[in-house]
């Protein structure tokens, strides 16, 4: 198109992270869901954290991988409530 690229309105890319969060997001896409039927996703099961955290060599600034999985484990939660509601709200008008 002849235009110039300008380098800092290029979106991100998952390499672009930092590695302490690229190990906080796979750690907490391998933990386990804890779900129930009528109450929906509750959260992740925290038991292999500590293993996790050893696999991918988190041992300084353990404190922000830890927020990390939590902000994610948060965000989860709300989008599951939010998710139950909708389908209660659709079953309690038929």
């Amino acid at each position: 198109m002849g235009l110039e690229i300008e380098v800092e309105n290029i979106p991100l890319t998952f390499d672009d992270l930092p590695e302490i969060v690229i190990s906080a997001i796979s750690t907490f896409n391998r933990m386990g869901d804890r779900v129930y039927p009528d109450i929906g996703y509750i959260g992740k099961d925290y038991t292999n954290l500590a293993l996790y955290q050893n696999i991918y060599g988190v041992l300084e600034d353990s404190d922000f991988f830890l927020e990390t999985i939590e902000w994610l484990d948060a965000r989860a939660i709300k989008k599951s409530a939010e998710h139950m509601k909708r389908e209660y709200d659709k079953m309690k008008r038929k």
